[in-house]
């Protein structure tokens, strides 16, 4: 006899016109994203793979396939490029990853605002917004490659953040449009706070079609490097231009020794031992920048135009947020990194409390962002030596017993992340709308575990 058809294998037969990826290596690939960036994700989800890929690139066989899915019970993990770093693309119960980077047309560019399909990678919308002199309010360090819906689906802030916050803060986000998990799937608009309780959740509750995003006025950005030979003026210049509001700036991030060391692409901008500070400033607030640096005793060692920077191609932005551990593993395998959040107004003393106490062991990585009640602040990216997990766990038990908050990156379920949190009811609701069988990505939420 033979043996019984598996539910992928009805998948092809029912939808043998879409882009489907059978290639095992190709399917393991597409199944991971970067968390080999935590030792710990690395060793529990390495293994992890899809049945099947596939790359829709219309609604009508996003629809087909979400709908053969529902029937069949078959999980489905929602993908953009895979640029995150918590294993949120990796599935744990199998099915199919859909990917979704085939679904990426601009859709329209206003004032103040853009939409298009969730596959478009960030740095093409760009290129759809600056003749307008538009550009994205927040964007990652990966944004040559991530794409608009995994932005908001695993994404938290990143370059533009230090005007416009986090993603998630209130007018960043103006509405999307999202699919239920259903045999007969539906289409629905959320607009405002309700389009944000899917932001951060790891494509777990609905899968996002498009988005409408609010826009920032663009401006020629000089790129910088300033180096300092001390770790307290560095800090403290960083905080000033970061804090400065006569100075038009893109990103403030600042790198403590030994840091800059671990960046070699920029090593003949960073001397030995140095401390560093890199900002995107306006062209036109270059003088005012170089007075403040001057007067905590720093030297620029790096200065490129927006002209220079488009000729090259080549961009400091891609040396902030997690691009700096991304830059540092590939110098130091054995380093692991930790997300950390300040208290505004104490911030600049807890980074200096938490350098002296974790001296050599937690390096010091900092990105100037404003929280979601708007006042400055720090999010550290510190790099970690990593030598045991229970080690790991007591850097992050220390930190949280010294006021600073950690959103632990070294777990897969959501709520893990959010320092334990729950998830706040309306997501949960939110979450039996969209995906009443429970087949988007299984076991990233507490209370959706992999059904045996």
């Amino acid at each position: 006899m033979n043996a019984p058809m598996t539910s992928i294998e009805r998948l092809h037969l029912e939808l043998p016109e879409l882009d489907w990826i059978t290639d095992p290596s190709r399917i393991a690939r597409l199944s991971q994203d970067f968390a080999w960036f935590s030792p710990v994700l690395d060793r529990q989800l390495k293994d992890k793979r899809a049945d099947a890929v596939v790359r829709p690139r219309t609604e009508g066989e996003i629809r087909a396939l979400v709908g053969a899915c529902a029937r069949l019970g078959v999980p489905i993990t929602i993908r953009g490029s895979g640029t995150g770093n918590y294993g949120q693309t990796t599935p744990l119960a199998g099915g199919v990853v859909l990917d979704m980077t085939g679904y990426n047309a601009l859709l329209w560019v206003r004032t103040g605002v853009a939409r298009a399909q969730a596959g478009i990678r960030l740095g093409e919308l760009e290129k759809h917004t600056r003749p307008s002199g538009q550009e994205l309010r927040c964007i990652p360090s990966t944004y040559r490659s991530a794409t608009l819906g995994g932005l908001f689906g695993g994404g938290f802030g990143g370059v533009g953040s230090i005007n416009y916050g986090p993603l998630g803060a209130p007018g960043n986000v103006l509405g999307l449009r999202a699919m239920t998990i259903e045999p007969e799937p539906q289409i629905v608009e959320l607009r405002g706070a309700e389009a944000l309780r899917m932001h951060h959740l790891w494509g777990t509750n609905g899968l996002v079609l498009e988005l409408e995003v609010a826009l920032a006025p663009a401006h020629p950005w000089l790129e910088s490097l300033v180096v300092f030979d001390a770790f307290a003026p560095a800090l403290a210049f960083a905080d000033a231009l970061a804090n400065a509001p006569g100075i038009v700036k893109r990103e403030v991030a600042f790198f403590a020794s030994p840091v800059p060391d671990h960046l070699a692409q920029l090593a003949e901008h960073l001397p030995k031992g140095c401390h560093a500070v890199l900002s995107l400033v306006a062209e036109s607030s270059e003088d005012p920048m170089r007075a403040l640096a001057d007067a905590h005793g720093g030297r620029m060692t790096y200065r490129k135009t927006a002209e220079e920077v488009k000729k090259s191609n080549r961009t400091l932005m891609e040396f902030t947020w997690n691009h700096t551990t991304l830059h540092a593993l590939k110098v130091d395998k054995s380093l692991t990194y930790l997300q950390s959040s300040f208290v505004p107004g104490r911030h600049v003393a807890q980074i200096t409390e938490m350098e002296q106490r974790f001296a050599g062991e937690v390096l010091m990585h900092v990105e100037f962002l404003r929280g979601l009640d708007g006042l400055l602040t720090c999010s550290a990216l510190q790099l970690v030596r990593f030598t045991t997990e229970e080690r790991l766990a007591e850097i992050i038990r220390l930190h949280r017993e010294h006021g600073v908050r950690i959103n632990n990156p070294h777990v897969f379920v959501v709520e893990d992340g959010k320092a334990g949190g729950a998830l706040p009811p309306d997501i949960v609701e939110m979450k039996k709308r969209f995906d009443p069988r429970g087949l988007l990505n299984p076991g990233k939420l507490r209370d959706w575990p992999v059904k045996p």
